[in-house]
Order: C-alpha cells, then structure tokens, then sequence
C-alpha cells in the first residue's frame, strides 16, 4: 500500500465516522512554549484545556511533526526520524478509551489488513480498564503488557495537557529482534500507533524527567497519533522509512551522488539514511519557514543540514548534496504538500548558500578535530577534551553535536561536563533569566484561564467602532487576579467586550482610555492576546480607583488606529510588490505594523540595491494612487487558499478566516485593521532595508503623514544645501560634486606638499645626528605633528643615515599629550633589536605605554611636561643599544 492510500484510508475512515478533516498546521507553532510543532495535538491544546470550545466533537488530521530529541538515534535504528507525518483522530468531551480502542482496531485490522496475532499492545501500568478493553476486543493477555511513565504516559513535554496512553505494536519478526514483546525490544515491536487517553493538565517537570499532575481536565479526551513512516514500511515490507516511497527517491539521488549502493549494515548504511532522512526534514522547515539562525527553530534547521553535510562527506561526496537531495524530496511529496512545491526555490537557496558556508567551516573544524582525536590516541586517552569541543565551537562555529559524534565514531568520548563549564557565564544569565520569564508567563497564563473559563471569550467589536459601554471583569497584577487597583498602579485588565484591537499578525495593540460610571479613568497602554479570543489590556490607574465588575467607556485612540490601519495595507501592498519584484520567495517572514511606520522582514539571499528599492516603492506608491479597493471577506480555510489567499508563515487559522483584498494583488488571511481604499494608506517611503541574519532580509518604510513629514524634511534639506551651494535645488548634486572633487585635488597637492615638507625635515634631522659607540643617534622634540606623521619623519630619517646602525627618537605634544616615534635603520633591526625597546622607558616617563613591533614604535602619554626628560632617557638607551 502505497503512502498516498495509506493517507486517504485513515482519513477516510475517520471522516466517515464524524471527524471533522483539519488541515495540519505549520511546523512552526502558534503555542510560545513549543519550538516545533510535535504532535498533532498541538494545534488542539486550547481544546483539550477547555480555553476554547471547539466548533466540532471530533476531528481528524495528517500532522507535520519535526521531533529532534533522538536526532543521533536516527540511521542506527530503524524507527526513528527527525520529520514524520503523524496521523492522528482526535475527540474532545465526546468519545474516551472504549470507542478510541475500537477505532484503532479495526482500522488496522480491517483498513490496513495488518495480522491480529502480531499487534501487541502496551498499557499504562495502573489503567486496568485499557487492558480490559484490550481483551474484550479480542487481544490476548499475553500480548497486553504494562509499562510505567516514561513509557506509557504522555505529555508534550512542557506544561499542558498530559494523560495515560496506550500503544499499539507491530512484530515485524524475529529477524529485527529478540522475542518478549514491546518491553524486551522496540526496534523488533515496533510502536506504530499511540492512543492518548487525555485527561489531566502537568506542571513544569525537573531535570530527571518528572512532573507534578496539577490535576484533571474539564473533560475526557483522546488523541491519538499513527506514524505514517513506520507503517508505511511494514506495509511496503521494507526495513524503514528511507526504504518506502516517501524517502526512497532520496536515497536514490543520494546513492548516485555517492557513486555507490545503499549497504545493508555497517556506518556507510548511517551516513545514507542521515542524509536521506535529514534532507526531508530540510526541506518542510524551510517550507514552513525556518531559515539557519545561531538558536531557536533556526538552530534545529542548521544543525540538521550540517548532520547531513558531513555524513554526505563521509561517503565521499564532495559536491554539494542539500540541494539535488531536497529537489527529490519535493518532487516526490510536492503533490501531497503543495508548500514543498510554491517555497522550492527558496529551499533550493536556503541550503546551497548554507551547504557553501559550512563547507568552510568543516574542513577547518575537521582538521582541528582530526589532530586532536590523533593526539587523545596517542596519549592513550579515550576522552577528547572540553576545551577541543569549546574551541571547535566558539572559533570555528562547529557544532558540539558533530564533534561528539565524530569522537564517537573514533571511539572516544568528550568531556560535556568541561565544554559546558566554559561556555559564558552571560549566556547562563540569560538561560535563567529565560527561564524566569517563562515562569511569570505561565503564571499569567493561569489567571488568563481563570478569568476565560469564568466569563469566556472577550466580545471584540472593534472592526465596526471604536467606543463601547463594557463590564471589567477581572484585573491582573504581577500574574494573580486581584479585585481592584488604586490610582497610579499599573495592571492588566479584561473587558467583556472591547473595541481594542489585540497585538497580532504583526499589527500593535490599540492603546486609548476607559472611563468608568465613577470617573475613574484608565490610560490603555497596549493590547494584547490573552488566550484565543481573550483580550488582555495593559493599563494605569490615571485618576480614581477601579474594581472589578464596574460599568466602563473604553474609546479608542482613533488618529492612532488610522495611522496603524495605513500601515497594514502599505504592509500588504509591500509584501505584494516584493514578490512581484523579487521572485515568489520574497514572502513575509514577520513584521512591525505601527502608527505610521512599518518594518517588513522577508526572505531573500542578497542585499536590495538602491534601485531595487526605487522601483519598489514606486510599485506600491503607483498601487496605492490606483486607489484600490479593499475588501474583507471571510470563507473556510479551503476555500480561502484555493482562491489564492496567503497564509503567513507561522501564524494560526481557525477553519473559518478572514481574507483581505486590495485590487487585484493582493490576497492575504488576516485578522487586523486596515484602511477602506488604498490612496487612504499612502505615500509610502522606503527608508532602507538590512541582512537581520541568513537569508532574512528586513525593510523599514514611512506611511502616511509620517513619510510626508519625511519627504519635507528632505526638501528643506536640499534647500539648504542648495542655498550653501548657491545653486538651484536641481543643480546641488552636481554643483556638490565638483566641490568634492576640487577639495580631493586640493587635498593631494596639500600631501604632496606636506610630504616634501616632511622630506626637508628628515634631512635636516639627518645632518644633526651624533656619533655615538656603534652608530648614530638623532634624538630630537619637533612641532606640529601628529602621530602618523611624527612615524613617517622618523622613518624617513632612519632611511636618510645610510645602511649604518643608527636610531631615530623623536617627540612633540599634540592635543594635550605628549608623542614619541622611534626608528631604527635595517641593519640594526636585523641583529634583533626593536625600535619598542628603546621606546618603553621614555613611554613610562610620559605615562603611557610603548607599541609597534619591528624598525618602527610609537608611545604617547598625558605628561607633556615629562617629554624633555623622556627624550633624553630614549637617547641614552638607544647608545647604549648601539653599543652592544
């Protein structure tokens, strides 16, 4: 059975029992305390803690997981993989472990014609009623057996929702292992399918692994998830997942790039599926939006395409592999995924200029590593040192996961423990001040869901107005819910309903006033998102006092929304022309939308030039005089992208969005605030754009009366250089130009003359030099120097005293300090002496220090006083210098 039918009959079963089909979400998640996304659960937490009611019982879903907990497990065992498709049904209060377990069953039985007496099955150890399901279904009691936490109790592995699970598992025979089932031997019984009977929310869990079950949630649940690689390769009959028709195109390329077969063990057969594996999980980061960055998701992507650069290089290629061996992945699963297809030349770009960097960086890092695991076998040591690692780290960039897995590979170890001691100590502030802010967050978090399941989701009404009559339903302070607040307190606050548009896509929060019945006024400093639907306002207690439960006004800050509404549509009209300009790449990576400025990250492999730029903004302004109509409309999530609307990478969409048009360019799912016509939302003025790390470029621009205030300030700008110049405005950048080349001429003939000057006096020094025992010494104070020119005189006079030995000390004071230059001929240079030794009594005599190696020194100090006696001592050690 082919992946595509393997897909299509999951699916369809479940449909066909009343789950609703979602779409998976991206891999880059919408829940802050997740990198990636890692089950497909993720997008239903708000679901399964009852922060949000969801619009249907049941669902179903094939969710793009990226999971690198067990990334050096991969090519060593036949089951685990850094990408894979999870599919996975789902019930929320509706059905529990009877139904789920029935579902599994005959799925897999009937759907998938798997054999009855080769599904073992696992339970948690203290969930009789799961074994007994398990049995009445049909499963023998010697095919059930019971595991403890770490093996049959599942989380997120973060704080959230947690419960008992169990799995179902395959036996694919005796040949990939020992018998006694699931717990004597997972690579033999292969889990395939992980039923999650959802029902109580964990703490934050310690360093071993543990966690607190804070207690149930509201209602029962399931998930469940069966991984589509592991069973596509027992239905194949193929050892793993590079061997099915979801990988085996890869490996083929990977194969011809090697020049040699897939082998059947051994470390050659790692280095294929690494490669092979990784190149997929490349390629859905990208898709999805992950560009190589120094940390976070950025890290997971660059460490991954590094893995499999160097495993790439241990079979031999030495040609670049990312970018033929992600083509084969697109071309192979595109069809099922059409973002692999829309986002293949910003894959293909990502990871040629990736490939071509860290080739670089391996063969210095490999050479270094290579003489130090030679050095630790020739000490008979078996461990490579921390300080090895932390060097191979901080000067060559090379990850501490590659060169333990190169001294691996050797057969040592590396010691961890030192690397990790030498790391700095503010990078471990900043860890633990992380880790601080995740805790205030989830503090806060709590009384978010304190207040959202007391009085639900906040009633936003401020697409149609900007004032409201609204109730205060609950007040926040330092993350605990509080009756009430004085004047001058700082507090967050929630409405039942409010006209304040919540941070989102970019787009800032609303700011503006609530007065209450009693005359209390509250400043509103920002909105933000609470939860989902949940509307959170930062506010100050300006005048009187407020409790909760009050009757209020709130008003928007209406000139303030106008100016940020502009920028929204410019962002939009921006993010359109980019493309057009720049290629279908060029999407939005993230941006700032704010009154009257915008700033506009996207992706993109090279510096936009100026004129780029100029065309550019003439798109858009050009786009925006054509006054275009903007149009908000809403449909299913389907519907939307099969009309061509944009979704934006890394934000979250219900099944029902909402999808703003301007004219006929421009179509993108959005939830914020914008203008009614596009002549509303201009000019727009470019102010420049950045690198703001690889392949990420970013653009800041001026809206509105804020890029009108600009130009003015540019004009009155050229007015007054005109007026400099005495020239018309138009005139000034040539009438400027000849200026700068007349002063460039100028100054060439002022050094050409200064030089000559320089010359003179060298000559003169030159003939006032004393004979001492062993050569000659000019030690002289000179005036109106600076210390480049003070080194040059004496240079030029060193050269002006012959092929003799002979030194040159000379001083002057500029701008408050006193300077000293020395210079010795060649020849007495080259029997070892430096000018810097004469230099550095005479330098502690000024008070400063001497510098420069070889015939040439400098010092400077602030006892200007001092340089009489400082050149006297310089004399005195140069003779005695010349003496010996």
């Amino acid at each position: 059975m082919r992946s595509t039918q393997i897909r299509s009959t999951f699916l369809d079963f479940f449909t066909s029992r009343g789950h609703r089909q979602v779409p998976s979400s991206p891999l880059i998640p919408s829940d802050p305390t997740l990198l990636l996304a890692n089950a497909g659960m993720n997008q239903f937490k708000p679901y399964f803690l009852g922060e949000v009611t969801p619009e249907f019982p049941r669902a179903t879903t094939i969710q793009k997981c990226a999971r690198t907990s067990d990334i050096d497990n991969v090519g060593r065992t036949n089951r685990h993989a850094t990408f894979f498709e999870m599919m996975g049904n789902f019930s929320f209060g509706d059905y529990f472990k009877a139904d789920a377990i029935a579902f599994a069953w005959e799925l897999l039985t009937q759907g998938y014609n798997l054999e009855k007496d080769r599904l073992w099955i696992t339970v948690y150890q203290d969930d009789n009623e799961a074994e007994q399901l398990w049995r009445k279904i049909g499963v023998p009691a010697e095919r059930i057996q019971r595991l403890g936490m770490e093996d049959n109790f599942w989380s997120m592995g973060v704080p959230g929702p947690c419960g008992p699970c169990s799995e179902v598992n395959y036996d694919r025979g005796p040949a990939f292992g020992r018998e006694g089932g699931p717990a004597v031997d997972g690579e033999r019984y292969v889990e395939i399918w992980n039923l999650v009977f959802m029902q109580s929310q964990r703490g934050e869990g310690d360093k071993k692994g543990g966690f607190p079950i804070l207690g149930d949630l509201a209602q029962q649940s399931i998930d469940t998830g069966l991984g589509l690689d592991r069973l596509a390769a027992i239905l194949q009959d193929v050892e793993n997942v590079c061997g099915t028709d979801l990988l085996r195109p890869t490996l083929m390329t990977v194969q011809e790039l090697a020049g040699r077969d897939y082998p059947g063990s051994g470390e050659e057969k790692v280095s294929f599926q690494v490669v092979t594996e990784h190149a997929r999980s490349i390629a859905y980061l990208i898709a999805d939006g992950v560009l190589p960055a120094k940390d976070g998701r950025g890290y997971v992507l660059r460490r991954l395409m590094r893995r499999a650069i160097r495993h790439a290089r241990l079979l031999g290629i030495d040609q670049p592999v990312l970018a033929p061996a992600t083509a084969s992945v697109i071309a192979n699963l595109g069809g099922v995924w059409p973002e692999l297809t829309a986002q293949a030349a910003l894959i293909e770009q990502v990871v040629t200029a990736e490939e071509e960097s860290f080739t670089r960086t391996l063969a210095q890092g490999t050479r270094l590593l290579n003489a130090a695991i030679t050095r630790s076998r020739e000490n008979r040591s078996t461990t490579l040192t921390g300080e090895t690692a932390f060097e191979l780290h901080d000067t060559f960039g090379f990850p501490v996961e590659l060169t333990v897995e190169a001294a691996r590979d050797a057969g040592l170890t590396v010691d961890e423990d030192r690397f990790a001691d030498l790391l700095t100590e503010q990078q471990r502030r900043a860890k633990a001040g992380g880790k601080a802010k995740t805790a205030q967050a989830l503090r806060r978090q709590d009384a978010y869901r304190e207040l959202s399941a007391r009085h639900g989701r906040t009633d936003f009404v401020g697409y149609d107005r900007l004032d409201t009559e609204a109730t205060v339903l609950g007040l926040i302070s330092d993350g605990t819910v509080v009756p009430g607040a004085d004047q001058g307190s700082t507090l967050e606050l929630v409405l039942d309903r409010s006209p304040f548009y919540a941070e989102s896509g970019g787009q800032v929060g609303d700011t503006g006033t609530i007065r209450t019945a009693d005359g209390t006024l509250l400043e509103v400093l920002d909105t933000k998102p609470g939860l989902e639907g949940f509307h959170v306002h930062t506010v100050r207690v300006a005048e009187g006092e407020i409790r909760t439960g009050e009757q209020a006004e709130a008003l928007v800050d209406g000139a303030r929304r106008e100016a940020v509404a502009r920028s929204h549509s410019a962002t939009h009209v921006l993010h359109a022309m980019l493309r057009r300009t720049l290629g279908d790449h060029a999407r939005q990576h993230g941006s700032l939308v704010d009154a009257g400025r915008l700033r506009f990250d996207f992706a993109h492999f090279s510096a936009v030039d100026r004129t780029q730029l100029a065309a550019i903004e003439n798109l858009v302004n050009d786009s925006l005089l054509a006054d275009p109509e903007l149009r908000v409309w809403h449909a299913s999530r389907a519907e939307a992208e099969a009309a061509g609307a944009t979704a934006l990478f890394g934000e979250k969409y219900g099944d029902h969005v909402r999808i703003v048009d301007i004219g006929d360019f421009s179509r993108e799912l959005c939830g914020g605030t914008h203008i009614g016509h596009g002549s509303n939302a201009g000019p727009v003025r470019i102010l420049g754009e950045a690198s703001i790390g690889s392949n990420l470029r970013r653009i800041e621009a001026l809206t509105g009366r804020d890029a009108l205030d600009y130009y003015d300030t540019e004009r009155r700008l050229l007015e007054e250089l005109s007026t400099l110049l005495g020239t018309r405005p138009q005139d000034a950048p040539d009438a400027l130009r000849k200026r700068l080349d007349a002063l460039a001429s100028a100054e060439r003939e002022l050094g050409r003359l200064r030089e000559a000057e320089l010359q003179d006096r060298a000559q003169q020094l030159a003939a006032s030099a004393r004979t001492v025992a062993g050569g000659r010494v000019v030690a002289e104070k000179v005036t109106g120097l600076g210390p480049n020119e003070l080194r040059t005189l004496a240079q030029h006079t060193a050269s002006l005293l012959g092929a003799g030995h002979a030194v040159v000390v000379l001083g002057t004071e500029h701008q408050g300090k006193a300077l000293l230059a020395a210079a010795v001929t060649r020849s007495l240079h080259d029997i070892g002496t430096d000018a810097s030794r004469i230099l550095i009594p005479a330098a502690r005599t000024v008070g400063g220090g001497a510098g420069g190696k070889g015939p040439v020194a400098s010092a400077g100090g602030r006892r200007t006083e001092a340089l009489d006696e400082a050149l006297t001592i310089a004399a005195q050690d140069a003779a005695r210098a010349l003496a010996q």
